[in-house]
Formats: C-alpha cells, structure tokens, sequence
C-alpha cells in the first residue's frame, strides 16, 4: 500500500518542487511507493471570475479564503481515513513523533491557505488539524507542505534504502545528530576528529552520542529539558 498524498492548493505548479527528485522522487514516479495529487482550489469557486476569497468579518486588511469554496473542494477527494492538516503559523509545531504517526498512515490531505487564511467554520466542521513548520510567516502554505510532505515520505519503507540510517537523525530520540565528516582527512587546517578514524566502534558510538548531548544542550536547551524531564520521570 503506497502513502497517499492530496494538496488543496491555488498554485498546483509549486509542487512536486523537491519531492520529485532523488530518491524521493524516484520512489514516487518509478516505484509507487507514495503519489502526490493537486487539486486546484480555484476550481471550485462559484464566482464567474474564480475568486474564492472575501474581506474578513469584523473588518481588516486582506482577504479571507471562503469556507464554503474550501469545503466543496475537499468534499470532491476520497479521503481514504488520511489525516486533514492545514498549513498555518499558529498550528502546532511539526515534530518527529507526529511525522512518525502520519508516514504509518495511509497518506495526507494537506490544504495550502493564502491571504489572511482561511475561513474558521471548515477547519472545525471538517476537522483539519493545523500545523506549523516554523515560527515564521510564509506568503502561503506550499511551503510548509513541501516540508510536511518531505518529512513523512522519507520514513516509508523502501523510499530511503537504509532504515538503520534512520535511528540517529536528529529528533528521532528527542537529540539531534552529531557532526558527520568524509574525505579529505584535512580541510583548511581542520582534521577529521581521530575516533572517527580509529575503527573502534564502541568508542565511535560513544564519541557520537557525545556529541549529540553536547549539540542538544548547546542549540536546543528545550528540547535537552525534556529529555532531561523524561529521563527524570522514568527513574522515579
């Protein structure tokens, strides 16, 4: 069974972007393990002119993406049991777990928003779960299911090749990963760390989980307390 993807969009061009090549892409177009499905939004507008937005309800700048076009665009897909995700700065952030949870799934409905966002009533009435990649604010929600998208086919059995390469990526044990290197042994004065090219693999092991900690600590301090939190919780 291959991960299904549909994107709700007004620009299908945007994609497949970087989920058409590699081994990403590869693993779509040649060996069907996911598919990738846009379906414009704009088409499904009852304005003569195609528009799907109106000026928001209280007033304000900008336009509002109506829930009625949105709902008759997603009520035209086969939704399968795929999760429904909106793509918006004040969703939850986008974690690994959750990635993990989705790429054992069926597959996804993402729905792209643009100007203000996107009328409230369809997100609740139809139940789409918002997600952020970022504490940032993109022009639409492409983007951000680029990355979405990216993040759960990646974790499909067979899309990678190696799933051991999976184990010690960065959140996948709430770290991040260690430092990787490769040839030439010296660049501009900088050697490759001597553990590393020692053969032994119990202190390589060791090296790199040090490595990671160290990371975690110094750039993420929240996601180090969790851990640190968890690892606490489970000792008690």
């Amino acid at each position: 069974m291959s991960f299904d993807t549909t994107v709700l969009t007004m620009f299908p061009d945007a994609f497949p972007g970087p989920l058409g090549v590699s081994l990403i892409g590869t693993a779509w177009r040649e060996h069907g393990l996911w598919t990738l499905e846009t379906l414009d939004i704009r088409g499904f507008s009852t304005d003569k002119r195609g528009f799907l937005d109106d000026t928001p309800a209280g007033g304000g700048p900008g336009q509002v993406m109506r829930a009625d076009v949105i709902a008759s665009a997603l009520d035209s897909v086969d939704r399968r049991g795929r999760p429904l995700l909106y793509m918006s700065a004040r969703g939850r952030p986008l974690s690994q777990a959750r990635v993990r949870e989705w790429a054992a799934g069926p597959g996804l409905i993402v729905l792209c928003g643009r100007f203000e966002g996107v009328d409230q009533r369809v997100l609740d009435a139809r139940g789409f779960e918002e997600v952020s990649v970022g504490d940032a604010v993109l022009a639409g929600g492409e983007a951000a299911a680029l990355v979405t998208i990216e993040a759960c086919v990646r974790l499909v059995p067979g899309v990678l090749g190696q799933a051991e390469s999976l184990s010690e990526e960065s959140f996948e044990d709430g770290l991040l990963e260690h430092p990787q290197y490769t040839r030439p042994r010296t660049f501009e004065g900088q050697d490759i760390p001597e553990v590393l090219l020692s053969g032994n693999h119990a202190e390589i092991r060791k090296w790199r989980q040090a490595k990671r900690e160290e990371t975690t600590r110094e750039r993420r301090p929240d996601l180090w307390a969790r851990r640190t939190a968890n690892q606490q919780a489970k000792g008690d």
